[in-house]
């Protein structure tokens, strides 16, 4: 017998639908591999959203009041797209300050280098597909499960502070990488503010649709700054200023903060999000 309809998933499934939502994108990546690079990402991002779906289906957790799968007017659109600017800011800001104090391991800029030449768009049609497979599907997937399946039912165990940080822990999880044969944690503290930021968001609103766009907001964004950038050789960044890194890390908290002081609280979902 299926059980009753819920609001939240049980939250000793959290951990386990991330866990194996890892593991799938880790056996789904190579496999897709040779269908090309946007392709393989996008189905790498449906992988890691699908053991959460599937247990979302399972316990019958209800969209509308669990993940708060409701439409957005346009002020609230254009306060996520700001948001998500703000988080990019500020990100860039932390991820400064990050590179003075230690600069990241050998082979992490290559890496990302590598990425993004491939990624780089020769028409239009590349365009959109960079634009599916870096801003999009990461934007919709993983919110799905960070803030739609996770948070829910960590703020109600943990308390909504804590299920944020929670919530934005696991989100950094997925931001470990390999490199050189080893595993790497420097864009962890990135992953952390920003699921700390998106947290805050959908903690706001009661709903998925803000910290979905605002995610979006700031992949499109990563993407489209990168032609404008000077190219690295080897592993060695430009000399790193931590003042103009707290400075850009100031601005965009309080950018941030201004955005979310604007829109109204919506107290549709305080019942499965705090109770």
């Amino acid at each position: 017998m299926s059980p009753a309809r819920s609001a939240l998933l049980p939250v000793a499934l959290v951990p386990v639908v991330v866990l194996l939502g890892v593991l799938a994108m880790g056996v789904v990546l190579p496999v897709a591999a040779p269908f090309g690079l946007r392709p393989a990402l996008i189905l790498a991002e449906l992988a890691l959203c699908a053991p959460a779906v599937l247990a979302l289906a399972l316990w019958r957790v209800a969209p509308g009041a669990g993940l708060g799968l409701r439409p957005l007017a346009a002020r609230e659109l254009a306060l996520a797209a700001f948001s998500g600017a703000a988080l990019w800011l500020a990100s860039l800001g932390l991820m400064e300050i990050q590179a003075w104090l230690r600069p990241p391991p050998p082979g992490f800029i290559e890496l990302f280098q590598r990425l993004h030449a491939m990624l780089r768009p020769k028409d239009a049609l590349d365009a959109l597909l960079s634009l599916a497979a870096i801003a999009l599907a990461p934007a919709v997937c993983e919110e799905l499960v960070f803030r739609g399946a996770a948070l829910p039912s960590l703020a109600r165990a943990l308390g909504p502070a804590s299920g944020v940080f929670a919530s934005a822990f696991l989100f950094g999880f997925i931001h470990v990488d390999a490199v050189g044969g080893a595993l790497s944690l420097y864009r962890v503290p990135f992953a952390l503010s920003v699921g700390v930021g998106l947290g805050l968001l959908r903690l706001r609103k009661g709903g998925l649709g803000l910290a979905v766009a605002a995610h979006a907001t700031l992949n499109a964004i990563t993407f489209a700054a990168v032609p404008f950038t000077e190219p690295i050789t080897g592993n060695t960044l430009p000399e790193s200023n931590p003042l103009i890194g707290a400075v850009m890390l100031g601005v965009g908290v309080g950018l941030f903060a201004l955005a979310l002081r604007g829109l109204p609280r919506t107290t549709a979902d305080s019942g499965t999000l705090s109770s």
